[in-house]
């Protein structure tokens, strides 16, 4: 496959998880962040993986939102897909859940990881377009789009 095709958000979309344990906790009794944010740097490595066919690194975590605790014994649903890309990069946002022993799922993070993906000489490398299926995914293409824009002036600015 002519790895400059288009692919579809659901041919990358991936979803883990995991169950948070004692070494996982903090003093608080919470899940500890940093461990949080590892796995979404997982997921978001996995998915872009996916979507390029190339090693990838990440660039940028962008709008890490915490909204709620996980404790010890919870099972954590992380579910990444990607929502724009560029040239040689891609955003995935990942979205974790707590889920229940009813299968219930509530929110407690999202956020949007930059990753680009390198060739055998680990330089950048051109990614696949995006085939935009729903509506949903044309408007999380467009807030891409804005937030890719940010970015860029947040370099400008040194900000």
């Amino acid at each position: 496959m002519n790895k400059l095709q288009p692919k579809t958000v659901a041919e990358s979309k991936t979803e883990q998880v995991q169950i948070v344990l004692n070494a996982d906790i903090n003093g608080y009794g919470r899940l500890f962040g940093g461990k949080l944010m590892q796995w979404i740097d997982i997921i978001a490595g996995v998915v872009a993986m996916r979507h390029s066919n190339c090693n990838v690194t990440t660039a940028f975590i962008d709008k890490l939102q915490f909204k709620a605790p996980a404790h010890a014994n919870d099972v954590v649903v992380l579910v990444g897909k990607v929502t724009y890309v560029g040239t040689t990069s891609m955003e995935i946002r990942v979205d974790t859940f707590v889920e229940g022993l009813d299968g219930h799922k509530r929110a407690i993070n999202h956020a949007y990881v930059v990753m680009v993906a390198l060739d055998e000489n680990d330089k950048p490398t051109p990614v696949p377009p995006l085939l935009l299926q729903t509506e949903q995914e044309r408007a999380e293409w467009e807030a891409g789009q804005r937030r890719c824009d940010l970015r860029k002036q947040r370099r400008v600015d040194f900000f």
